[in-house]
């Protein structure tokens, strides 16, 4: 092989190296943005979720809020029932007290 030829042969090779050499950092470099793009769809789902995950905190201490008030109410409204039929008992016995004695007055007279 003369000097020519050597270096054809080696201007060949160099050429077929940078040629693979760009075509790998291409392919590398198309993969990286794809996985770039991934890791920011995937940042912009986490603050999602995040958020999410606020507001359902948020909505689960209104709830608990809101079921602690209805308890006071069926509570106080409960108690409000029990006075009133303690009244409603009472009133019916002073009623049964007054028929008694009436009907006593009207058998005496």
């Amino acid at each position: 092989m003369n000097r020519t030829e050597f270096v054809i042969a080696t201007a060949i090779i160099l050429l077929l190296a940078f040629a693979m050499g760009w075509f790998t950092h291409w392919l590398l470099h198309r993969f990286a943005r794809v996985a770039g793009n991934d890791l920011a769809e995937m940042d912009r789902m986490a603050q999602a979720l995040h958020e999410a995950e606020e507001v359902r905190d948020q909505a689960v201490i209104y709830l608990e809020q809101r079921e602690g008030e209805l308890m006071n109410q069926i509570a106080q409204t409960e108690a409000e029932l029990r006075a009133a039929m303690d009244g409603l008992r009472d009133a019916r016995q002073e009623a049964e007290e007054m028929r008694a004695y009436i009907e006593r007055m009207h058998a005496n007279g």
